[in-house]
């Protein structure tokens, strides 16, 4: 039987199989995010927020570590520039007005 000492090191590595339970695989629709952080981590509210009904709900909060999340960034700025090279550049969204969020002080004016 041979040994695995004499494999390289990228053969040594064990494989992980990664699970997904039925219902985070349909995945959810998100239209927004609020970003929060700490000196331990950062904290990331994904939501799908109505505004004519004035409501919205998180639909998933991720929590992880800066050293995390500055390797989530660099691999979001790839994939974005993969797309692009792919498919042509994205313009950026607008910031949505006031209308858009919960802040009712414009429409009480």
């Amino acid at each position: 039987m041979a040994n695995n000492y004499n494999m390289p090191p990228q053969q040594q590595r064990p494989q992980i199989q990664i699970k997904i339970a039925d219902e985070q695989l349909k995945g959810a629709y998100t239209n927004s995010v609020a970003v929060f952080h700490s000196k331990e981590e950062f904290v990331l509210d994904f939501m799908n927020v109505y505004p004519p009904q004035g409501m919205g709900t998180v639909v998933s909060r991720v929590i992880t570590s800066p050293g995390h999340m500055k390797r989530l960034l660099a691999a979001l700025q790839d994939n974005i520039a993969k797309y692009e090279k792919q498919h042509g550049k994205i313009e950026e969204a607008k910031t949505p007005d006031a209308s858009f969020g919960f802040n009712t002080e414009e429409k009480d004016k």
